[in-house]
């Protein structure tokens, strides 16, 4: 008998006792996820699930079930917002990758066009002094700021300013040579 009385609910009670708690919460949570989502379905997927998460926390404190539950209802929707955001800038990336394929003339002469420009400028960084054709030249197979301030024997700095100077007289060039 003293078993029982430092026992007084079996774990099946409890568990009913709790969805009786929970539940008396839904159409609350519904509108306030509702309100949130705009689409009923979703809402109806994130109350749920905060449903669930109360009636299976160990320590759960039955006098604060419904801030809990507003609160794991509200942090649901936002998990499921920015999901829906990510997935729209997943498949926006994939229409654009999509429409770049070269599958169109103006796609083509496009590519033609930057390789007749690169191969331009190309010729150009004879014009560039040492440091910076020697920099940007290092930049152009690949080599990271760091590597090329190593491999030249120079600072990090150096390899930075020289790189951004480079960049910038092309740049320069490429805009007379366009305007022409």
């Amino acid at each position: 008998m003293t078993h029982a009385l430092s026992h007084p609910c079996t774990k099946t009670e409890r568990h009913h006792h709790r969805w009786s708690l929970v539940l008396a919460e839904r159409e609350r949570l519904l509108r306030l996820a509702t309100s949130r989502l705009g689409h009923t379905t979703d809402a109806e997927d994130c109350v749920q699930e905060a449903m669930i998460r109360a009636v299976t926390f160990e320590a759960l404190d039955e006098s604060r079930v419904a801030a809990l539950l507003t609160t794991i209802t509200l942090r649901l929707c936002v998990d499921h917002q920015r999901g829906t955001q990510r997935d729209r800038r997943l498949a926006h990336r994939v229409q654009i990758l999509r429409r770049s394929e070269p599958d169109t003339g103006s796609e083509v002469e496009h590519r033609v066009c930057e390789r007749a420009a690169g191969a331009w400028l190309l010729t150009q960084v004879t014009g560039l002094g040492n440091r910076e054709r020697d920099v940007l030249l290092a930049r152009a197979r690949g080599m990271s700021t760091s590597e090329t301030a190593n491999a030249l024997e120079i600072t990090y700095k150096s390899a930075e300013s020289a790189f951004t100077r480079a960049r910038s007289r092309l740049r320069v060039l490429y805009h007379e040579e366009m305007a022409r």
